[in-house]
């Protein structure tokens, strides 16, 4: 398989998938990624991971702050026709195409996507089915077409999601297969034998909304079940936090416990395994925080130099 190829993603889900399409023979003819963001308080300049990888494999950069309007778009749009490329490959790359970019490729804009679709499309797919309490996935490759996830299928693998299972390790698991399929999907729509299915099956569609500052902050209200899968499923980045002594509190990880309580939502029951009580009365230890301006660190090892107060409620700002 030899495809004049663009390639158009930004975070590290994306980098496995650019690696294998380059590693199997493709001629990578320019990346398309997401401007550089200033970090730190803007004292550092933030790249991102495929830019990273495209500047390490001397593969022109292209950062346009948007493809659909003002001189950013003009210029992609002349790049693009310039390239003349086969396909275009798309693994979350943060933008909607328009419809000339969608129309220009020998074989389409082909994107994966890291849920069973109808389900999940969207920004934020993984870490959306872990905090509903989803037991499987699923990472697609697509058409891509003017809607948003709504393309034909070509090719699914499914994945089981398990109880413990954080957004993270899952990220890692259909980051793999996102790389493995996308080269199968080239060769079957190079060789004729790609089949295209309407996701018009068995599920009804919904979406997974771009995750918000606000949701981060742990909401001890709800049931103790839906507590736990909200810290895996935004471990380990974003993250979620709460407040204890008015002071922010990373939680990276928890553990759900068969302890229940009568104390308020969100108080401490117990100070030596740090278990606080949810809305429905049970309880979740927190396991691995990362206190204000310290270091994460295993929760016996905070608790070495931190005293809790039981009946203390977590929570607040």
């Amino acid at each position: 398989m030899n495809m004049r190829l663009v390639f158009m993603g930004t975070p590290e889900f994306s980098v496995n998938t650019l690696e294998v399409l380059k590693a199997v023979g493709n001629e990578i003819c320019a990346v398309f990624t997401q401007p550089d963001k200033p970090k730190n308080r803007g004292k550092q300049i933030m790249t991102s991971p495929v830019k990273d990888f495209a500047v390490a494999n001397d593969i022109p950069v292209y950062q346009p702050r948007s493809l659909r309007k003002g001189e950013d778009a003009e210029e992609s749009l002349r790049v693009l026709r310039e390239i003349n490329p086969d396909a275009i490959i798309v693994v979350a790359y943060g933008q909607i195409l328009p419809k000339e970019i969608l129309e220009l490729p020998k074989y389409g804009c082909i994107n994966a996507h890291a849920s069973l679709l109808p389900k999940y499309r969207g920004a934020a797919p993984i870490q959306r089915c872990i905090q509903d309490g989803e037991t499987e996935t699923s990472l697609c490759t697509m058409m891509m077409d003017e809607g948003l996830d709504t393309g034909d299928i070509i090719m699914r693998r499914d994945v089981v999601i398990t109880p413990e299972m954080t957004g993270t390790e899952l990220a890692a698991i259909l980051s793999k297969i996102s790389g493995e399929l996308m080269a199968e999907t080239l060769v079957r729509l190079e060789n004729g034998t790609a089949v295209r299915s309407a996701q018009t099956y068995c599920r009804e569609p919904s979406y997974a909304q771009m995750i918000t500052k606000e949701e981060l902050n742990i909401d001890f209200t709800q049931p103790a079940k839906r507590v736990y899968d909200l810290i895996r499923a935004m471990a380990d980045a974003p993250c979620c936090y709460t407040f204890l002594d008015g002071k922010r509190l990373k939680v990276y990880r928890s553990r759900l416990t068969e302890r229940t309580s009568e104390l308020p939502a969100g108080a401490i029951v117990d100070a030596k395994a740090f278990a606080v009580v949810c809305g429905d009365g049970a309880c979740v230890e927190l396991t691995e925080v990362q206190p204000e301006g310290g270091k994460r660190m295993p929760t016996d090892a905070f608790l070495r130099g931190k005293k809790l107060s039981e009946g203390a409620v977590l929570g607040g700002k």
